[in-house]
């Protein structure tokens, strides 16, 4: 099922991310940036399983590697230590990042041929949605 999500992936639009950025925490100077930059999702899998999610962008580009469901230890762009796990649920790639007492998901899906981020803080949710590239 995650292979559905292999490929590049280009941001057509991103909303309501700065109140999201916010909500994690990340300051004025980092929100400015985030807000400008546009992406590319680039979503692979090995032979054994392991998956890559690497965030590209003329900012910063940034590499998580995991197989689902086991925790591993993440550097957000941002610059957040958190534990995170991924898991498939109902399709969706479910992303959890726990750090210092907070939690945020990240819930990715396949819908009408775009990827959809959902970013969600608390009751503060982003939607990022990206285009395949061919």
């Amino acid at each position: 099922m995650v292979e559905s999500f292999v490929g590049t992936w280009k941001m057509i639009s991103s909303e309501n991310f700065d109140d999201y950025m916010k909500a994690v925490g990340v300051g004025f100077a980092t929100r400015q940036v985030g807000n400008r930059t546009k992406p590319n999702l680039i979503v692979s899998v090995d032979e054994q399983g392991v998956v890559c999610m690497k965030s590209q962008s003329t900012f910063k580009t940034t590499e998580v590697r995991f197989k689902l469901g086991e925790p591993f230890d993440e550097t957000t762009a941002d610059d957040r230590k958190t534990r995170t796990v991924v898991s498939l649920e109902n399709g969706k790639l479910v992303q959890k990042q726990s750090w210092d007492g907070k939690e945020t998901t990240i819930e990715r899906e396949i819908a009408d041929g775009k990827l959809i981020a959902k970013c969600i803080m608390g009751d503060v949710i982003a939607v990022r949605t990206y285009m395949k590239e061919a």
